[in-house]
């Protein structure tokens, strides 16, 4: 990208992508090719790839890492929107290929392919038969009968190992613990309990963290049990409560068991409830809802077993010994064998190699950097491995400098597009694949880019042709028609912005083979069941609150899980792919780095005081209440205590930091032992003792010199440095008052390697009108500056100071740095002039972007003058960075060179004093004992290298003791303090007035402001339209207006829902102000903003009228307006609600509650 001149400021022009004007290659031309690979694979492209794989000229086609990370779970992230993507028109046509394999190996042909899946079909229709024989014989002979073989019998191939143990233990009567990989059948242990469970005549509860999973498990149960012994609770669905297998959402339980605290399950809500399953267990580690497995657990009567299944987790023997402890006996079963082998791949621009090598104990050596440096380089000369290993040194010498150090610039030449990656999954018979992207955006543009890319025959496309008729009959709103084109060539998107009739249209297409590729958000990985051949995992990083992170090893095998169809495939497929950020290092680091511990997150809440403490006082419930009445009499806060003390963080502290505290003791002392074996006094007497007196007298007389000399170049380094600082302060105020200058900063990571940053500079810290970075500079000491530069030489001629300035770099993030990190400044950059008549000039805008951010600083890099910092910028300064130019388009003439006389003095003083300490260590050398001398030394060095992994141990085990929360009793204080001032609760007599009894039996985040809406009397005027509205702003958390929508707009809500959410805004400050008083932070939402989408939804509006240019996504509004009805169906439910309120809450759900947003269920 050419660098924008100050001499050119005409150059600009308003558009409504970018600030710049851009280079865009045009959509139009075309360059057809046509090839046939050995597995008669035929591709037809109409647009060039490099290196002749799939010749494109187009720099702007789509690739996975320009798709920006989200958290789809639950949908709080900003989507960051991909540039701008080039259409691609091609066809894959199979002749006689599959994709499926069957039991005894690959199938060679379709009618093998419908063979296997009828074989499947009747499968399952034998499974529910089997059942009900077992249900018969119990009936007959007793239970007595039931143990493992029996249950096994039940299904038409042989359990594994750990499934049968894990059955066997739960026949025993124990409560069960089972931690296994992603994929390998811990469902069935769940199957298998819920049918002794049945023949028994008793009842089994199974949860799930989410309500798609739910309705799944509900569907798939269903299917084995049949429809009347099989019912559904996902707060606002409700199917056959009383049948003897009932699945619910972990929440629902949680508060039936709040009222069973201490009662035998034949006492409580549980009555004739034998078993409950927790499945996906590891939730309990997600720091926004993993409280509710731990208070399942703790509230949970000891003579109800309990079944929990997990992924793998580096602590599951922890996570049984903490149920065993609170619960009863407990027993642990674990698996790290995956039915279906997994093989790592890594996909580049060229080509898809092993991720890892033949041991599969380390990296592939032939993607390291230095070989893919090697390759982009465009030398061919060599070819094989002992080649390259013998001239990649000699090679490495003659690159030069800027190509030497720029690893991101060789990783983003290695980018593979899509289409790339995905013609070698397709080509090695690697489909179907789930390809995990982190935005919404992202998959939706991988399907418009693949959309003329034929991945299904004639045949799988009349399926999927019939199958889209008979949806749009049955939900004809719910159509993503943006996406059909994509779907008749086998390519779909998944993901929460999809509305869920939609996404679990797509999922039974998948499992038929209907769909090759789905593109997909994390969500996915959550249980989904969609099994795959290949996961494509796009990026190691995602966005989160706190900027971009890497994933973790729990995350990363969580979606690779998802590779390998149990019975299908003989090995499944997990492919990283290469991105500017990260490359196969990366992806090995991340893999090797061993799997993440299960950790607390057990925190207090309005609805849990409520509850313990008087939850027994809370009796004027409906009689169609799940919870019902209970007669127990209010517990005291000891009691209260005694419970929230039995939390896994209260238990893991008790056993673990122990333990971890005496080991981390044990290692600081050895630490501190080591090194007095490597002070200079300590190698001083150890070479006295060794050394003949002469020769130890000539080294340590030249020793003592050497510490001398290398005081002294540390010294003048030091002034070297201070007087770089000193030179380019005045170049940067005199180039900054003029334009936005181009700039180059660098840095050393950990590992040795500089990086180059291209940036655009925006000004000095202090002489911005940025009130955000100014504060934080002055008052964060992180960011203190050491101003005692002791150097009376330099201070005599020139004050000598650091200042921290700010830039936008190339890749859309901000740097906050000090002159030490300043490599370059080039005298091209963007003219500080105004885009338009009237609008502000370009640093002013910029200042008002910077402004708006968060302030969420990293650290880069830190020395004695001052740090390196860094933060992600927002869409709006996306469009600004990509003007900024790569450093290859900057010519050395362009580069500024202002360095003072003195600053190059000190830079030759600096040299000649490093030579002096290099002939120095020369001549001590070559003296009488060095040899000896050098083995004390290499033991000292051996010495400091054991210092250093006892430190990073010491450093893992410290992390660890901070993660081991307190109990959670002090923020239970802090709000019962709340209640009882507010007049919820009086803590002293456990007596329980009305507030307080609507808040217990109220599901939601902040139970307490939820009450005091729907009691407020200023709510019975209003229509029920108008109370959804309202409803609607107080769970509208994490629901945004997505920014690539343009031209788009929301309803606004009516004048008088307006005026009551501004009076409710003033409850809602007084709750706020008592939560700060008491050091408790609970949101307290009220978001007008879709309040007129919900009310428009309410007053009859069609699902096409208001999605008609609607700037939220169709799962987003369905998201919202679930959320809605899911509160206004508790309100017929809650004790002292007005009746009138009543009415109108049922009135606004019947309503609202219709296609397409009705709850999937069966």
């Amino acid at each position: 990208m050419t660098a924008f001149s100050v001499s050119h400021p005409s150059s600009f022009t308003r558009q409504s992508c970018s600030p710049f004007p851009l280079f865009r290659p045009s959509p139009h031309f075309q360059f057809p090719l046509s090839f046939r690979t050995a597995e008669n694979f035929r591709f037809r492209i109409r647009y060039k790839f490099p290196k002749s794989i799939f010749p494109t000229e187009s720099s702007s086609q789509l690739s996975d890492e320009e798709n920006e990370p989200e958290t789809d779970v639950d949908d709080d992230e900003d989507d960051v929107a991909a540039e701008e993507y080039e259409l691609v028109s091609g066809e894959f046509d199979q002749y006689g290929e599959q994709d499926e394999y069957d039991h005894d190996g690959v199938t060679e042909d379709n009618d093998a392919n419908t063979t296997t899946l009828g074989r499947e079909s009747r499968i399952e229709q034998f499974k529910w038969q089997r059942v009900e024989r077992l249900r018969s014989e119990v009936r007959e002979y007793g239970e007595e009968i039931i143990d493992v073989e029996e249950l096994s019998s039940i299904y038409s191939f042989r359990i594994d190992k750990f499934q049968r143990v894990a059955i066997q233990a739960f026949l025993r009567g124990s409560s069960v613990v089972v931690s296994a990989p992603t994929s390998s059948g811990k469902t069935l242990i769940a199957e298998s309990a819920a049918v002794a469970t049945v023949a028994r005549g008793r009842r089994l509860f199974y949860t799930t963290p989410l309500k798609a999973l739910s309705n799944q498990k509900f569907r798939e149960f269903r299917e084995t049990f049949g429809d009347n012994d099989v019912g559904l609770l996902t707060g606002d669905s409700a199917v056959n409560r009383d049948a003897q297998v009932l699945i619910m959402t972990t929440e629902i339980l949680r508060n039936m068991l709040y009222q069973s605290v201490g009662l035998a399950s034949s006492e409580s809500t549980l009555s004739n409830v034998d078993v409950i399953v927790l499945d996906e267990v590891h939730y309990l580690s997600d720091i926004s809802r993993g409280t509710v497995w731990e208070e399942i657990v703790i509230y949970c009567p000891k003579d109800v077993q309990l079944i929990c299944l997990s992924a793998t987790v580096a602590n599951p023997d922890e996570l049984a010994g903490w149920i065993g402890q609170i619960h009863g006996k407990t027993e642990l079963v674990t698996s790290s064998k995956r039915p279906v082998p997994l093989t790592w791949h890594f996909s580049t621009k060229t080509d898809m190699l092993p991720l890892l090598n033949e041991k599969g104990t380390g990296m592939n050596r032939m993607l390291s950097l230095k070989n893919i440096q090697l390759d982009s380089s465009g030398d061919n000369s060599y070819k094989n491995e002992s080649s390259r290993r013998r001239k990649s040194r000699r090679y490495e010498n003659d690159l030069p400098s800027s190509s030497k150090n720029d690893m991101n610039s060789i990783r983003r030449s290695q980018v593979p597009q899509v289409i790339d990656t995905l013609w070698h999954l397709n080509a090695r018979d690697m489909l179907p694949a789930v390809w995990f992207i982190f935005s919404r955006k992202g998959c939706d543009v991988s399907v418009q880019y693949l959309e003329e890319c034929k991945l299904l025959d004639e045949c799988e496309m009349t399926e999927v042709e019939l199958a889209l008729k008979r949806f749009r009959l049955q939900y004809p709103d719910a159509t993503r028609e943006s996406a059909v084109k994509g779907l008749l060539r086998g390519v779909a998107a998944h993901h929460a912005g999809c509305l869920p009739l939609w996404k679990a249209f797509i999922e039974e297409l998948f499992q038929r083979g209907l769909v090759k590729v789905v593109f997909a958000t994390e969500t996915l990985a959550a249980g989904i069941n969609m099994p795959a051949r290949t996961a494509v995992i796009s990026t190691l990083s995602k966005r989160t609150e706190s900027g971009r992170t890497l994933l973790s090893s729990n995350e990363l095998l969580q979606m690779a899980g998802r590779a390998g169809r149990r019975g299908i495939d003989e090995k499944g497929h997990a492919v990283l792919v290469q991105t500017s950020y990260e490359g196969a290092e990366e992806c090995c680091k991340v893999l090797f780095s061993g799997l993440e511990p299960l950790v607390s997150q057990f925190t207090a809440s309005y609805g849990m005081v409520l509850n313990l403490l008087a939850g027994a006082k809370v009796t004027r419930r409906s009689p169609e209440s799940v919870e019902g009445d209970a007669s127990q009499s209010g517990r005291t806060l000891e009691e209260a205590r005694k419970l929230v003390e039995q939390s896994f963080g209260n238990y893991v502290g008790s056993n673990v930091m122990l333990t971890s505290k005496e080991e981390l003791a044990r290692i600081q002392n050895e630490i501190q032992m080591l090194t007095s074996e490597i002070t200079d006094e300590a190698i001083d007497k150890k070479s006295r003792k060794l050394l003949s007196p002469s020769a130890y007298k000539e080294i340590a007389d030249l020793q003592e010199e050497l510490r001398e000399e290398k005081r002294l170049r540390t010294e003048l380094r030091r002034r070297m440095e201070l007087e770089r600082i000193f030179s380019w302060k005045p170049l940067l105020e005199e180039l900054g008052s003029e334009h936005l200058p181009f700039m180059c900063l660098q840095h050393t990571d950990s590992d040795g390697l500089q990086h180059l940053i291209p940036a655009v500079y925006l000004g000095k810290v202090d002489s911005l009108n940025t009130s955000k970075v100014n504060n934080m500079v002055l008052e964060r000491d992180s960011f203190a500056l050491n101003k005692d530069f002791c150097l009376d030489e330099t201070k005599s001629e020139h004050q000598i100071e650091p200042s921290y300035h700010v830039a936008l770099s190339s890749d859309n993030s901000w740097y906050l740095f000090t002159e030490k990190w300043i490599k370059a400044v080039y005298r091209s950059g963007f003219p500080n002039v105004a885009l338009a008549k009237g609008d502000a000039l370009a640093r002013e805008i910029m200042m008002l972007l910077l402004d708006k951010e968060e302030m969420q600083w990293q650290r880069v890099a830190e020395s004695e003058f001052g740090g390196l910092w860094s933060m992600d910028g927002s869409l709006e300064t996306w469009s600004w960075s990509l003007n900024v130019p790569v450093l290859s388009s900057l010519s050395e003439e362009d580069q500024v060179v202002g360095f003072t006389e003195t600053y190059q003095n000190a830079v030759e003083r600096y040299k000649d004093q490093r030579n002096r300490v290099s002939r120095l260590k020369k001549k001590i050398a070559r003296t009488e004992g060095f040899k000896d001398y050098k083995k004390i030394i290499d033991i000292a060095k051996f010495t400091e290298e054991k210092i250093r992994r006892l430190k990073a141990r010491s450093r893992r085990l410290i992390t660890r003791i901070e993660q081991i929360e307190p109990s959670g009793w002090k923020e239970f204080l802090q709000i019962s303090n709340i209640i009882h001032e507010i007049r919820a609760l009086d803590v002293n007599t456990h007596a329980i007035f009305p507030l307080g009894e609507t808040a217990a039996a109220i599901r939601g985040e902040n139970e307490l402001w939820l009450a005091m809406v729907l009691r407020n009397k200023i709510l019975l005027d209003l229509k029920p339209a108008q109370l959804a509205a309202v409803c609607g702003s107080l769970v509208s958390e994490g629901i945004k207006v997505r920014p690539w929508k343009n031209n788009s707009y929301i309803y606004e809500a009516s004048t008088t829902v307006m005026n009551m959410i501004s009076l409710l805004d003033e409850q809602r400050s007084s709750l706020l102000q008592l939560q700060e008083k008491h050091g408790v932070k609970i949101p307290c939402c009220l978001d007008s903003q879709f309040s007129g989408m919900v009310e428009a939804w309410a007053s009859g509006l069609t699902w096409k009228e208001i999605m008609l240019d609607c700037a939220m996504d169709e799962g987003d509004l369905a998201r919202l307006l679930r959320r809605t009805i899911d509160l206004l169906a508790q309100v017929p439910k809650l004790p002292d609600i007005d009746r009138q309120l009543q009415s109108n809450a049922v009135k606004a759900a019947s309503v609202m509650d219709r296609p397409p947003i009705s709850e999937l269920v069966g």
